[in-house]
């Protein structure tokens, strides 16, 4: 059975119920399987600024589906899948698009303003789409564990540092300016969504929790009212404590009349 309920799925192509998440996931294997008949054609679909000026504005949109098929392409799909779903279930279909086409939009806007600066930024294929995806999976639940018993903060440290020093190493500054900006893009994009609450830093959409009301400060004739309340109570407490005890004909006449005004007060 579907983990996804009716409402969660946009449509069904036979028993495949058809998610936002397997949505863009179908869209890399169609990009795959382009490529079988023509291997050249990643070329014309990935995305580099410069390539614009040239009026190849389609590249834009097209980046996404520019790969081929390999063992970590493939597993690329698998992952995408298995931490979008999850993410999925707690965002819903509608937002979960929005998530996606912001991310789509971050890495656009990322790799536009590098390549732009530095010569070399570009985009191609659902790879950093999946590590987006896995990186805010593990923002979001940071304690749960992967191989080995890990922590996810753990892993998904070890992973950005991995592609930071590999970006480092072959001197890929273009590329490694390009990760740090999209990292920041995502993370308001996926706020912006309702993610990442926890990190109150990362600008975006307001914390969930409702705003406790201020105080009311009183005004100074209203503290003298108080005030004087609670002094008439405190008497007529002492006035009924000599009744208990004594009698009513304890009081002296005075008293008798004070009680009168204090009851008077208190109506």
């Amino acid at each position: 059975m579907s983990p996804y309920a009716t409402e969660d799925t946009w449509f069904r192509i036979g028993r495949l119920q058809v998610t936002s998440t397997i949505a863009v996931v179908l869209l890399g294997a169609v990009g795959m399987l382009a490529w079988v008949f023509n291997t050249s054609l990643p070329n014309y679909l990935l995305y580099a600024p410069q390539l614009l000026s040239s009026g190849q504005v389609w590249r834009v949109f097209t980046w996404p589906l520019a790969d081929g098929i390999s063992l970590w392409s493939i597993l690329n799909l698998v992952l995408l899948w298995y931490f979008g779903r999850d993410l999925e279930s707690r965002l819903g279909k509608v937002k979960m698009a929005w998530l996606y086409g912001g991310i789509w939009l971050a890495l656009t806007l990322a790799t536009s303003v590098t390549g732009f600066l530095l010569t070399g930024a570009y985009a191609a294929g659902l790879q950093m789409v999946e590590f987006v995806i896995l990186l805010v999976w593990i923002a979001e639940y940071p304690t749960r564990r992967f191989f080995f018993n890990i922590p996810a903060w753990v892993f998904g440290a070890v992973i950005v540092g991995l592609q930071v020093l590999q970006y480092i190493g072959y001197r890929m500054w273009p590329m490694l300016v390009n990760l740090l900006l999209s990292l920041i893009l995502v993370a308001i994009v996926a706020r912006a969504l309702g993610l990442l609450e926890s990190y109150s830093w990362i600008p975006g959409a307001g914390s969930s929790r409702p705003r406790q009301a201020k105080a009311h400060r009183p005004s100074r004739a209203q503290q003298r009212a108080h005030n004087r309340r609670l002094s008439d109570d405190e008497r007529m407490d002492e006035l009924l404590d000599k009744i208990n005890a004594q009698g009513i004909h304890a009081l002296s006449k005075s008293e008798r009349a004070e009680l009168l005004k204090l009851r008077e007060r208190r109506h």
